[in-house]
């Protein structure tokens, strides 16, 4: 389990600041070769529930935290097992306001759109598997629009646990712009005044040539 290998995991990159991990078994229709490799018995599991769309293993160490954030994809429901956890109270998520606690062999879910955040003050790791679960919709256009999302974007956030496999769309234009963001702080490190001059004439020439 680790952090992402370089730029290649925007939903979950400013986790990783914290010390937060994870190895991914499934991710909306992509399928690591490793996960199936090395967690054989896990996937004969989640295959034959067919609504869990993504899965992986995500660890929190001690210390660490999960800022305030909402997800914005409303199609599923986000659901938590704890496998080896502190067991404590100091270990949890609030989700809405509403604060519960980790526990081997227990369960949570929620509704990851709501305002939520995790923190582990414990001196012991937390170690949970970490499904988006199908939401149930009864609306059949509801139903076509977020089978089509799925397709065109969530299974587009694909990423790699090891080197070589699939990594996909969103996550690699991800790459590339955080690197030329990170190009920007560097210049802007050097010289504030340079940095803005080229900031807003960037943005002037652009607004310019799509006005003209």
């Amino acid at each position: 389990m680790k952090a992402a290998d370089g730029y290649t995991d925007a939903g979950f990159n400013s986790f990783f600041r914290t010390g937060w991990k994870r190895f991914y078994l499934s991710w909306y229709g992509t399928v690591p070769a490793s996960a199936r490799e090395r967690c054989p018995k896990t996937m004969a599991l989640l295959d034959a529930i067919p609504d869990v769309k993504a899965a992986m293993f995500a660890l929190l160490p001690p210390g660490a935290h999960l800022v305030r954030h909402r997800d914005p994809y409303a199609g599923s429901l986000r659901y938590h097992l704890g496998l080896a956890t502190p067991n404590a109270d100091g270990c949890y998520i609030e989700v809405d306001g509403e604060r519960r606690s980790w526990r081997d062999g227990e369960p949570l879910m929620f509704d990851e759109t709501l305002i939520h955040h995790a923190r582990n003050e414990t001196d012991r790791p937390r170690l949970i598997l970490f499904c988006d679960v199908k939401r149930p919709l009864n609306n059949p256009l509801a139903k076509v629009v977020d089978w089509v999302f799925r397709q065109a974007a969530m299974r587009a956030a694909a990423t790699e646990n090891v080197p070589g496999e699939k990594v996909g769309w969103v996550n690699r234009l991800f790459g590339l712009v955080y690197r030329v963001r990170l190009v920007g702080k560097a210049a802007k490190a050097r010289s504030k005044t340079a940095y803005y001059v080229v900031k807003f004439g960037a943005v002037a020439a652009l607004a310019y040539w799509l006005l003209a």
